[in-house]
């Protein structure tokens, strides 16, 4: 016959204890690992350029400009301070780069957590001032996302704003009399402090922005 052991009070106390801290541990190294797992993971700078993204070795300061927001109001470099700046530079007549270019640019906004996104903006400048005027670029960009907006201004002043961020664009004359404009299809970003930080190069890949965006928002000394 098998005789059941007894365990004293004492000892069952003891034994539910152990129980809880073991639950507890474990609980515990589950709850660092899913923590870990959220967090943005730190890339080298040859892993940044292997995912399409190009940190300067030294933020650069901007000169001062003057634009005009998509609102009617005006546009200055105060503006950039404080928040991450995702810049495009493109146009509304743009047949192709630039819808797509805006289309994926929303699926990487909208793949980043909300707390991300609260200081995140996305940013069109237009290259074609002559006819995007503010209200027509305003209706652009927030087809695309409600959150994005849009800047133009005087031809001289943003091709002062795109020199310093080494963006090109061109006015191209079309057999019909009409034009376009050539432009550069990388994403420029700017930091909280209002300096050009670093560049995503085309073609553009949402899951790919978002691994090396979060790495130098985490490594940033602002």
């Amino acid at each position: 016959m098998s005789s059941q052991v007894q365990h004293t009070p004492e000892q069952k106390r003891g034994i539910l204890m152990t129980v809880v801290a073991i639950t507890l541990f474990i609980f515990a190294v589950l709850a660092g690992f899913l923590h870990k797992m959220g967090q943005p993971r730190v890339i080298t700078d040859a892993e940044l350029r292997a995912n399409g993204a190009i940190k300067l070795e030294r933020p650069r300061i901007l000169d001062e400009f003057e634009l005009l927001a998509d609102t009617g109001e005006q546009f200055t470099t105060k503006q950039l301070a404080g928040r991450w700046t995702l810049v495009f530079f493109g146009f509304t007549h743009c047949p192709d780069v630039c819808p797509a270019t805006l289309s994926t640019l929303n699926s990487f906004y909208l793949t980043l957590d909300e707390d991300t996104r609260k200081d995140t903006d996305i940013l069109l400048v237009s290259v074609d001032p002559q006819r995007d005027r503010p209200q027509q670029l305003h209706d652009y960009v927030r087809y695309f996302n409600p959150e994005f907006a849009g800047v133009t201004g005087e031809f001289l002043n943003l091709k002062r704003f795109a020199n310093q961020l080494n963006v090109p664009f061109n006015k191209v004359p079309l057999e019909d009399g009409n034009y376009t404009v050539d432009h550069g299809s990388q994403v420029v970003l700017i930091n909280p402090r209002g300096h050009y930080h670093a560049f995503f190069k085309a073609p553009l890949d949402p899951a790919k922005m978002k691994l090396t965006y979060r790495s130098m928002r985490t490594t940033f000394n602002g």
